[in-house]
């Protein structure tokens, strides 16, 4: 270490300085890739072995120690095989340019905000309850396992068909990842502030429930009134316009590094071409 200092220079200095910031760059962006993803199980085990591994070299555990070095050994090629999909998936992120990026674009939330805005509308018309969450970013997969999964691609048809009643998946929440339908018949953590009204069901104070814990949206529908209410950060706004809802939606879910009038422009201008101005 002595050595180290009294070698060093300004220029071995800015290029270790950089070496050692790239490499936290790259941890915090492959963090944040694998975040709310099943990989994060993943790296939990590998985790867990490691420290086995480490406590048996420590205290001579002669066998534990050679199976967990079988396990290295053999743990680089079971990763490739369980986790081919992903793996594809990255490789094909890293050609197109946007490895790091987990954010949709414009177009997208664009999609996705119109098809559960028609979706509410109707379900509202017609007094049929729903609650839909949105993910961001903090992983709602505790929940989504909860719930039977789908991994469907947004649309507002299914969404509807999902709360008919007296359907196997009416009941619990919809939870949505980026623009896709994740899982249906989710169980939420019902909110136990006590100043909420009295007046809100077991399907609102879910609402708030989960906003409480993390940051995910919800929208629900009232199957008693058809009104339709946002939660977020643990608070709710009752009997919210339309126009307020796909404002805050916008607001919320677009990328914020594109953040302008050009995403409410590019909504209204879908809403016109399907008619319902």
């Amino acid at each position: 270490m002595e050595d180290y200092f009294q070698t060093l220079t300004w220029k071995s200095a800015i290029k270790d300085a950089a070496d050692i910031l790239i490499v936290s760059y790259l941890i915090y962006k492959l963090i944040q890739l694998v975040r709310g993803t099943r990989a994060v199980q993943l790296l939990k085990g590998i985790f867990f072995i490691i420290i086995t591994w480490a406590i048996s070299t420590w205290l001579n555990l002669y066998t534990l120690k050679w199976l967990m070095n079988q396990m290295f050994s053999w743990g680089v090629v079971t990763i490739v095989i369980i986790f081919q999909p992903e793996l594809r998936r990255a490789l094909e992120q890293l050609g197109r340019g946007n490895l790091f990026s987990r954010t949709v674009g414009d177009q997208d939330v664009s999609q996705q905000i119109n098809e559960v805005i028609k979706a509410v509308n109707y379900l509202a018309r017609r007094k049929i309850g729903a609650l839909i969450v949105f993910e961001r970013k903090t992983g709602l997969n505790e929940y989504i396992e909860s719930g039977i999964k789908m991994e469907s691609s947004m649309s507002s048809e299914l969404l509807i068909n999902i709360f008919i009643p007296n359907t196997p998946l009416h009941d619990g929440a919809v939870i949505v990842r980026e623009a896709q339908i994740m899982a249906a018949g989710c169980y939420l953590p019902l909110s136990e502030n006590p100043f909420i009204s009295k007046e809100l069901g077991t399907r609102h104070r879910a609402a708030i429930g989960i906003s409480e814990v993390c940051d995910a949206i919800s929208v629900v529908v009232s199957e008693e009134t058809g009104q339709v209410s946002l939660a977020m950060n643990g608070q709710i706004v009752r009997d919210i316009n339309e126009e307020s809802l796909i404002s805050k939606l916008f607001e919320e879910l677009r990328p914020k590094s594109k953040a302008g009038s050009k995403d409410w422009a590019f909504w209204r201008k879908r809403k016109a071409g399907d008619g319902r101005g």
